[in-house]
């Protein structure tokens, strides 16, 4: 088990709702690669957002797993919505582990080069992705943990959860690091 600093894991909120109605600077969208919406949460903030996000999300190229790109948030409350195509599970012998990783990172580097004080993120590649539930938390909340103590980046981190199972994974995982 990882020793965090207990002022760096209070700075972790987990919530059970929806990632739309965030008042955050950043939001992040669990986005496929061609970044111009989907099904899930990524269709959720592309309707939330308004057309404007995916006039935006048309001039970037897409992304591939792991990056992260950032675009304006429009009609949301978040100042900025982050997208980062996730890993398609296939057994997790592809890289997959590294991917989601890189998935967590690049969208806090971004949120360090644009000043973000707060960031929310779903719990990305779980959904129809398939990543398994109890890995994927553990990989998400690490990632981010390990971001801010290397980088020395304190930032109000919000795991907005919208399924039961997530919620009480992230709930019960951030309770072992807090001890």
């Amino acid at each position: 088990m990882n020793n965090y600093d207990k002022t760096i894991v209070e700075r972790i909120h987990i919530i059970k709702g929806d990632i739309t109605k965030m008042d955050v600077d950043a939001i992040v969208n669990a986005a496929n690669p061609s970044l111009l919406g989907g099904g899930g949460v990524d269709g959720a903030i592309h309707r939330a957002a308004g057309p404007q996000l995916l006039e935006e999300c048309r001039t970037l190229g897409g992304a591939k797993p792991g990056e992260a790109k950032i675009t304006k948030g429009y009609l949301l409350p978040a100042k900025y919505v982050i997208h980062t195509p996730g890993p398609v599970y296939r057994g997790g012998n592809q890289h997959e582990a590294t991917i989601l990783k890189n998935s967590y990172r690049n969208s806090m580097q971004l949120a360090k080069q644009y000043n973000c004080r707060s960031i929310a993120f779903p719990a990305i590649s779980t959904g129809v992705y398939g990543y398994p539930k109890d890995e994927a938390c553990k990989i998400a909340i690490d990632t981010v943990l390990d971001f801010m103590q290397k980088e020395n980046f304190f930032i109000d981190i919000y795991f907005v959860l919208y399924d039961e199972d997530n919620f009480s994974l992230y709930t019960t995982y951030l309770k072992e690091l807090s001890k």
